[in-house]
């Protein structure tokens, strides 16, 4: 519960900030109505029915006012890419699919880069292996005791989370994963896995590797996220896999997932995942394409993408893989991407809240919009809420809360990115808000205003 002593109730109160006549949305209370939404310092301090006196007023009838975007799997911001976050309506760029550093390091690195949006994630398991010297191999049980201590470094430091990604790192044992479990149940941290089997014939490959962490839960008592379940665990059987989970919380046994709205992943062409790639997802040479490039791959270009080791996507999913995930009401979005200055990426880097809300919302109605906006705003909160106070107040409009505010035209809202130009901004994101600050005014970002602060786990 937010701190009900935040809110301004004096009619004669000037805020400094009032969104004005929008439709305010807010997912955890599931408040839905034209309001006018009053804003001092970085904190919501009124919602009314009623107009309200600002210093600032932006007129928002006929947009949507809702929590700023929360990205549950991105990865660091990077100087670059946050901006197009920004035009995504994100206001929070978590990533739980790892740091790719130390936390002391990656902390250090955010404030270099000054971001507008909030930034945090989870110790990243594979940058410890690489310290140690394990690589992708085996660790010894030593190694194994040593990696179980520096995440709990990491933690101390204000980790979110605990990321494994055993598909990538294949000489992560069961017996490594029970190790950061255990870390994790401890520190109250999800333990966040990119499952080891991505493969979807036969489907038991899959169904193994969503048993396997359901079975760390359940021997450690940590929570589990599953990342992008539709690229890795579900695709080509969602509704087996979202049973699977289903079953497992039905046990008491806390498990998430997150997808993105496409039907195309992309990773490193010369990482394993591509291995007999034709094989494993039954597709061929001219279903890959290099992110930001016009063609197909044929097998030469596959090949030479191989030696530079470019970012490859690979259409190898079904809409089946999105639409029967966001059945679930535990799923939730996450981008698994921010653009680089290459554009080496997957389109999702840009677009992946707007595709959801243009696409699935307003074209197909495969969800509704208050709906949709809770998988990418309370739900990622509540995830981490009780180990973060920085997250108990983010998520939500009402009053106490953080202005992290997106306002946005649902009428217009959508990704413009392609998998052969995907450094193109979404439309329809019309203001952002970072901590009572417009990071985002009238369609453009601000890029003078930097209020983005790190999102930390309480070391208490």
């Amino acid at each position: 519960m937010l701190d009900d002593s935040l809110a301004v109730v004096d009619d004669g109160h000037v805020h400094d900030v009032v969104i004005s006549g929008g439709r305010v949305i807010d997912p955890d209370s599931h408040f839905d109505a034209v309001a006018h939404v009053g804003i001092d310092g970085d904190t919501i301090t009124r919602i009314s029915l009623e107009p309200l006196t600002g210093t600032t007023t932006v007129d928002a009838a006929g947009l949507v006012v809702s929590p700023g975007f929360i990205d549950i799997l991105s990865y660091p911001t990077n100087g670059y890419g946050e901006w197009f976050k920004v035009a995504d309506g994100v206001t929070t760029n978590l990533c739980l699919h790892g740091i790719d550093d130390t936390m002391v390091d990656f902390l250090a690195r955010g404030e270099r880069n000054d971001p507008p949006v909030n930034y945090g994630g989870a110790t990243d398991q594979y940058e410890h292996r690489k310290m140690l010297g394990a690589g992708i191999g085996f660790a010894t049980e030593a190694q194994i005791a040593e990696l179980a201590a520096r995440a709990e470094v990491d933690l101390t430091a204000g980790a979110l989370g605990i990321h494994e990604q055993p598909e990538y790192t294949v000489g992560v044992t069961f017996e490594e994963m029970v190790a950061h479990g255990r870390v994790a149940a401890r520190h109250g941290v999800p333990l966040c896995l990119h499952l080891r089997h991505s493969k979807p014939d036969p489907p038991s490959d899959q169904e193994e590797g969503i048993d396997e962490a359901i079975r760390v839960a359940r021997e450690t008592g940590c929570r589990i996220h599953i990342e992008h379940i539709n690229s890795t665990g579900g695709t080509g059987r969602m509704v087996d896999a979202v049973a699977q989970v289903d079953a497992a919380r039905a046990e008491g046994l806390s498990i998430t997932a997150c997808v993105y709205p496409y039907t195309f992943w992309a990773t490193n062409a010369g990482s394993a995942r591509f291995d007999d790639f034709r094989a494993k997802y039954g597709i061929d040479y001219g279903d890959l394409q290099v992110p930001n490039t016009p063609d197909r791959l044929t097998e030469a270009t596959f090949r030479q993408a191989r030696v530079d080791n470019l970012l490859t996507a690979a259409f190898a999913m079904s809409e089946e893989d999105v639409t029967d995930a966001l059945a679930a009401p535990w799923v939730m979005l996450g981008s698994d991407a921010i653009l680089t200055i290459s554009h080496n990426n997957h389109p999702r880097s840009t677009g992946c809240f707007s595709r959801l809300l243009g696409v699935y919302v307003r074209e197909r109605g495969v969800l509704d919009l208050p709906d949709a906006l809770g998988r990418m705003t309370i739900l990622p909160a509540r995830l981490l809420e009780d180990i973060s106070p920085a997250m108990a107040r983010r998520g939500r409009i009402q009053a106490g809360a953080v202005a992290d505010v997106t306002v946005f035209d649902p009428a217009t809202v959508v990704d413009r990115s392609s998998i052969a130009d995907t450094g193109v901004e979404s439309a329809g994101i019309q203001h952002v808000m970072v901590g009572g600050r417009f990071v985002r005014r009238d369609g453009l970002n601000d890029q003078n205003e930097r209020p983005g602060i790190p999102i930390l786990r309480d070391p208490s």
